[in-house]
């Protein structure tokens, strides 16, 4: 496995190519302010409604989609599900460049020219935040197709300019990375919610209150910090700052699941996720206009269950006193 980092990253591979930021949320937003300030030519490709009003307020001329097709990069910043529709006919020897390997690992998306994955494994928001920092983050990086030669430069390049070096940028394939991203989604967090709610009632059985139970396994920030040490510090070394009791029993009662055949239910997933099947349920969940995913919302995290944890956090944890009940 192949790890680049900053001084991989020439910036000489994109001089004086202009760059469109199809897009301008989350992600697009976060990409167009970091490209800017690492010095490239960067124009704000969106509909003429309220993302352009925000690029525009934020210092881009605002351009139609249409005008993407014109330059040298095309950065590709929308959800994977509309990245089909977009307009683009890029020239032959332009670069188009994905946030998630997706439409290209599933054949959603084909353009002219070279193409490329520059996948930050951070959320849109924190990609703009950790570039401001200087601490940046890590990244996917791959080249699905090289038909100028400069493919790799070009998207190195990129991956700098974005943040994507400065912790080390991971080489994998689009269908890796679409993979890996997708079984975190589907097999990965549907599991520990699993694991979640079955501890909350067996927490119940035993009198527990419930409060009790989602501060200790959420709400008080304990879990989240300790992962944060697991990220800095290394499980191992992490496991130092636990309570010799706390040590004895994670270490000790660590095979006591051992006998539950998780891993046929993930691997059921995960082939499921390889074959494209599930690329095709999900182009006819949009196709339908997305109606199980609105009775899946409303169903387990609808109305009922905001207002319930807006309560809870109302009235336990940092926002506890400050308006609540």
């Amino acid at each position: 496995m192949k790890i680049w980092y900053e001084h991989d990253g020439d910036p000489a591979a994109l001089a004086g190519q202009r760059v469109a930021v199809v897009g301008y949320g989350n992600q697009g937003r976060s990409w167009a302010l970091n490209l800017r300030d690492s010095g490239l030519d960067v124009s704000v490709c969106v509909r003429a409604d309220e993302t352009r009003e925000r690029a525009e307020a934020d210092g881009f001329a605002g351009r139609e989609l249409e005008e993407a097709n014109d330059l040298d990069v095309i950065c590709a910043l929308v959800p994977d599900d509309v990245i089909p529709d977009l307009p683009l006919a890029p020239r032959a020897d332009a670069l188009t460049v994905v946030a998630s390997g997706y439409t290209l690992a599933f054949d959603r998306l084909d353009p002219p020219g070279d193409q490329g994955m520059v996948a930050p494994r951070m959320l849109g928001p924190e990609v703009r935040r950790c570039y401001d920092e200087g601490i940046g983050f890590i990244t996917a990086v791959g080249v699905h197709r090289d038909v100028t030669g400069t493919a790799q430069a070009r998207v190195l390049a990129l991956a700098r300019a974005v943040g994507g070096l400065k912790q080390g940028g991971i080489e994998m394939t689009t269908m890796q990375e679409a993979v890996l991203d997708l079984a975190v989604e589907q097999a990965l967090a549907p599991a520990l919610q699993h694991v979640h709610t079955t501890f909350v009632r067996v927490m119940l059985e035993h009198g527990i209150p419930l409060e009790a139970v989602l501060t200790e396994i959420g709400l008080s920030g304990e879990m989240e910090r300790t992962m944060r040490l697991v990220r800095l510090e290394g499980y191992a070394a992490q496991m130092e700052h636990h309570s010799p009791t706390s040590q004895y029993g994670q270490l000790s009662r660590r095979d006591a699941f051992s006998h539950l055949d998780v891993a046929a239910g993930m691997r059921e997933i995960v082939d499921g996720i390889e074959s494209g099947a599930f690329a095709d349920e999900w182009d006819a969940e949009r196709d339908a206009g997305y109606p199980h995913l609105t009775a899946l919302k409303e169903a387990h995290v609808g109305e009922a269950v905001r207002s319930f944890e807006a309560d809870l956090r109302a009235r336990l944890g940092e926002l506890a006193g400050k308006g609540g009940s």
